[in-house]
């Protein structure tokens, strides 16, 4: 997977900003709510041993996230953009041990049986999620810092994804203890707040009609992300 993105071919007007939201969010088509592995997961027809590797590996990019955050942070020279982007890292990392989505994940882990030291120790991660994972990692650390940010932009469909799981789990997994779904729970209302910040830096900064067409590979880069993830996780754990 290149990180390095290619600049198309210019357009020759811009959208207005209403226009290039939709441009945006119309690239819900590629995102990995689609992908076969996920359609089985959320329609009750992967195994546990299925569900703990999906687990195991999408910890490595839960683990990964506050560092995604940290290098628009160290790129960003806005103070009051800093301010805003900082309540992801708490969001995250939590201010003090067994807080934050980190520790919801594992949380999310024992309820599928996992230990924490297994989730921990990244024994599971593939080599494909590891290789996509750390690609959107160096990215953030090495893009524009409103790059960075537009690329974060896939959080525009993630409620969905969240909202069919606390839908579908309960009476497709019953043996999954209930309390391990609170990562779920809260990332649906944290996703919303945190689009209308992204959604707001993207719009602003990407004017131009070469600016925009930039914006959208970004955003369709990351969703290749999230895609190859689940790619890896259905090739090693087929059914």
């Amino acid at each position: 997977m290149n990180a390095q993105i290619s600049s198309p071919a210019s357009h020759d007007t811009a959208s207005t900003p209403a226009q290039f939201e939709a441009r945006l969010r119309a690239l819900e088509s590629r995102y990995h709510i689609h992908h076969p592995f996920n359609q089985r997961l959320n329609s009750g027809r992967c195994s546990r041993e299925q569900i703990r590797g999906w687990v195991a590996n999408r910890f490595y990019y839960q683990v990964n996230i506050p560092l995604k955050d940290a290098a628009i942070l160290a790129n960003c020279p806005d103070r009051a953009t800093r301010r805003r982007w900082l309540q992801r890292l708490v969001d995250h990392d939590g201010q003090r041990d067994g807080e934050g989505g980190i520790e919801a994940w594992v949380r999310l882990g024992e309820a599928v049986g996992l230990d924490p030291d297994e989730l921990w120790s990244q024994q599971h991660v593939l080599p494909g999620v590891r290789f996509a994972v750390d690609a959107y990692v160096n990215f953030a650390r090495r893009a524009p810092w409103q790059e960075a940010v537009c690329s974060s932009l896939t959080e525009m469909f993630a409620p969905q994804i969240h909202l069919d799981r606390l839908a579908g789990w309960p009476s497709h997994y019953p043996w999954i203890e209930q309390d391990g779904l609170q990562y779920f729970r809260s990332r649906v209302p944290l996703a919303q707040r945190d689009v209308e910040h992204g959604l707001e830096v993207t719009v602003n900064h990407f004017r131009t009609p070469e600016a925009q067409q930039r914006a959208l590979e970004i955003l369709r880069f990351k969703l290749d992300i999230l895609w190859s993830i689940l790619d890896a996780v259905e090739k090693a754990w087929p059914l």
